[in-house]
């Protein structure tokens, strides 16, 4: 495609390997002219994300069934992608759309044991010759954290998702929420802000 900046989607460490496919425009404009399965290489590239980004918005057990809708849903809509764009924000703003369709009256009872998951997972482990009382520690650090994002605004702890548990860019985050990214700058300085006052021992530190 002349004039789209291509842009390369890089697999995640597992069963699959690190592999590197070729720029998603590329795949995309494959996909559009009549060859689906090409379709498959974004599918592995970004179903990690995709599950973390289900789980981090409420998704529990259903996860892995709100990440192959929202796969199929983005198939379909394919058309509609603006070239140029980067596929992942756009993949997750149609994840979080259908974790929401899906588990709308469950979402925010289940949101804090999805969190809990995922911040876990993202956690290096402690040795078992660590100091059990380090251990404790980090314990009580991640309970008093993922208590406060329950006492953040939905906007508020969007933003916190996709920026720091999603670990996206201003730019990515901006793109899948569909905002400016003055508003993203704004909303995640008050939702740290927020959190600051909220965890023990943060309220007078500054946030980046």
């Amino acid at each position: 495609m002349k004039g789209v900046r291509a842009r390369e989607a890089t697999l995640d460490a597992g069963p699959e390997g690190g592999r590197i496919v070729e720029d998603e425009a590329a795949v995309i404009a494959r996909v559009r002219a009549g060859e689906p399965e090409a379709y498959a290489e974004l599918v592995r590239a970004h179903t990690h994300v995709a599950l973390r980004a289900a789980v981090a918005f409420g998704a529990g057990a259903d996860a892995e069934d709100v990440v192959q809708s929202a796969f199929l849903k983005a198939y379909q809509a394919l058309g509609r992608f603006r070239d140029g764009a980067a596929f992942r924000p756009w993949l997750l703003r149609i994840v979080v759309n259908e974790t929401r369709n899906t588990v709308r009256s469950a979402v925010r009872l289940r949101a804090l044991a999805g969190r809990e998951a995922l911040l876990i997972g993202s956690e290096p482990l402690i040795p078992e010759s660590a100091d059990p009382a380090v251990a404790a520690l980090a314990e009580e650090r991640r309970t008093v954290l993922l208590a406060a994002l329950e006492e953040l605004s939905e906007e508020q702890r969007q933003v916190v998702t996709y920026r720091y548990l999603l670990e996206m860019d201003e730019a990515e985050t901006a793109e899948a929420l569909g905002w400016p990214r003055g508003t993203v700058k704004s909303r995640l300085n008050r939702a740290l802000a927020k959190l600051g006052q909220l965890i023990p021992g943060k309220g007078g530190e500054e946030h980046e």
